[in-house]
């Protein structure tokens, strides 16, 4: 049976519409923000706010967090008055982009307490926390999957479990994160260049979106946020330079070479050195065109 006592911690950008979701299933939610405006939207909507991690731990079996940086996860998870100190929590699960080797010693932390772990990045940004539709890659204990199932599916509209080992969803999901960057540089490098040549971007977005080449980039934030210049795509700069230094760092432990993802994670670092770390990483062609003098948008 699943428990409808469930913890949240860290509601930003992503981590609010989530807490959203769970209190419209019908869970009661206890949270917790270091930024108490943070949850006092989800205090009017039935939710109770707890005075730190290990408060929520104390109040519910359940507790997920979704939170910036690995860094935070371990603080949260580990640090004094962090989820270990609680006295009621049976399952953690990181929703977070925390990369395998934090995910392992979380996890080993955690397991000295007999407390399950779950990590369970997710994919679909903003929008899709808003809209119920990201998708979620779950690696933790089988035999406790089943209790965590509905409630990542109160969230996502695509559960996928990869096992039982901590840090394959965390690998999966950088993995993906890497692709979906390459996509965006690979997709600006090729729009500015037809753009300078005189090419209408909106017929090569028809052209290339029923071609070989088409991407998550050509057939979502090109047309949403770049042709409009709306740069709205919904995902910071630094966020994707941290998730493509996360995944480098795994393929160099696993003697795996990246020639072409760290020519990527090089341009995002140019962004952040040149102050465009907290923008929308969909403004990254704007170096591009920059350099070649010329914008990518409609006619």
């Amino acid at each position: 049976m699943v428990d409808r006592k469930v913890g949240f911690v860290g509601v930003g950008n992503m981590g609010l519409p989530m807490a959203f979701r769970l209190l419209d299933r019908g869970y009661s939610l206890t949270v917790f923000s270091r930024r108490i405006e943070r949850v006092q939207p989800l205090i009017a909507r039935g939710a109770r706010a707890a005075s730190s991690p290990a408060d929520v731990a104390s109040e519910v079996p359940i507790v997920l967090v979704s939170l910036p940086t690995p860094d935070v996860v371990r603080e949260v998870a580990l640090g004094p008055h962090g989820i270990i100190e609680g006295s009621a929590i049976r399952i953690f699960v990181d929703l977070s982009t925390t990369g395998p080797v934090v995910t392992q010693r979380v996890s080993n932390g955690l397991g000295e307490k007999r407390i399950a772990f779950f990590d369970a990045p997710v994919s679909g940004g903003v929008l899709g926390a808003e809209r119920g539709t990201l998708t979620v890659m779950v690696s933790g204990p089988v035999k406790e999957f089943e209790q965590v199932q509905p409630i990542l599916e109160a969230i996502g509209k695509k559960v996928y479990y990869i096992g039982e080992k901590p840090g394959l969803a965390q690998t999966m999901k950088l993995i993906n994160n890497l692709l979906s960057a390459t996509a965006m540089v690979a997709s600006s490098e090729a729009f500015v260049l037809g753009a300078k040549a005189g090419l209408d971007p909106e017929v090569m977005l028809r052209v290339i979106n029923s071609s070989s080449g088409r991407n998550s980039a050509t057939e979502d934030k090109f047309p949403r946020a770049i042709l409009p210049r709306t740069f709205d795509s919904g995902f910071k700069t630094d966020l994707m330079y941290k998730d493509l230094k996360l995944c480098l760092e795994e393929a160099e432990t696993l003697k795996v070479p990246m020639w072409v993802g760290n020519a990527v994670r090089q341009l995002c670092a140019y962004a952040i050195s040149q102050g465009g770390g907290p923008r929308d990483f969909s403004t990254i062609i704007q170096y591009i065109e920059a350099w070649a003098g010329v914008e990518v948008k409609k006619r």
